[in-house]
């Protein structure tokens, strides 16, 4: 879907990769409803856009809510005029711990706001885009919901979930209007673990300037989604670990598991 003088609803647009999104859109001539759950990430996203916010309309909302999610359509369509897309970006990650050791209040977040609340955006919108004579629907997922991440075990099983849930998707609207896209971001420069309410791995200065160095920007991982949208692709990998890692991990999962759990070692302890 061409995304040019289209509506696109983008969730997590406060702030990381959803505002990136957002802005991404504008520039390339699409009209955006920002939503985020916290005021205060929509107001500094309407600041950074100064005058070229004319196209933009925010709204405020807990997408884990399904009362609240099932209002949004007629908000939107109410301020834009119509609904020709939706983006579900956000999301938050689990504490740095195994499952043994997680509680289950932080496994239900997890699962409420990742897969619950991407699934709430889709019942809610679904209906409405399959008016439009162009439509489409793209989730992001993560690595991690197709690669097994030790200490971010549940955070994976629900990404996979939403891998799951989108594919599907794209196979019930094959003969339809809609298009669907799911979308696995690799490590990206974002405030993900400050905005989870997650402590940070105790982990070195100087491996964090080193990991970040490695991360892409959510800028690119922006263009790469919104140019993977306008292709109709069904699976939009952002990043090269993203890339290498599915390609691992489809040729051999055993090996691409110790990789990753290797990898992740300093973090647990």
């Amino acid at each position: 879907m061409k995304v040019q003088g289209k509506v696109i609803l983008v969730t997590g647009a406060g702030g990381g990769i959803g505002g990136e999104v957002v802005l991404e859109l504008l520039a390339r001539g699409a009209k955006v409803a920002a939503v985020d759950l916290r005021e205060k990430g929509l107001q500094k996203l309407k600041e950074r856009l100064g005058d070229k916010a004319k196209s933009l309309t925010t709204h405020t909302a807990n997408t884990t809510d399904r009362n609240a999610a099932a209002k949004l359509p007629d908000e939107v369509i109410k301020a834009q005029g119509q609904i020709d897309g939706l983006i579900n970006v956000a999301g938050i990650i689990q504490p740095f711990i195994k499952i043994n050791d997680l509680d289950f209040d932080d496994i239900e977040r997890v699962m409420n706001v990742n897969f619950y609340g991407t699934l709430n955006m889709t019942k809610a919108f679904l209906p409405h885009l399959l008016k439009r004579p162009d439509a489409h629907i793209a989730n992001v997922s993560s690595m991690g919901g197709f690669l097994p991440v030790p200490g971010q075990s549940v955070y994976g099983a629900s990404k996979a979930a939403v891998k799951l849930l989108t594919e599907g998707l794209y196979a019930e609207l094959l003969d339809t209007n809609v298009r669907v896209s799911v979308i696995f971001p690799g490590a990206t420069a974002t405030n993900i673990t400050e905005n989870s309410g997650v402590k940070a791995p105790n982990v070195s200065e100087a491996d964090i300037k080193k990991q970040s160095a490695m991360m892409l920007s959510p800028q690119k991982a922006a263009k790469i989604i919104v140019d993977g949208i306008e292709k109709n692709k069904l699976q939009i990998f952002t990043g090269k670990d993203s890339n290498m890692m599915n390609i691992l991990y489809r040729l051999n999962p055993t090996f691409a598991t110790k990789f990753i759990t290797k990898q992740m070692k300093s973090l647990l302890g």
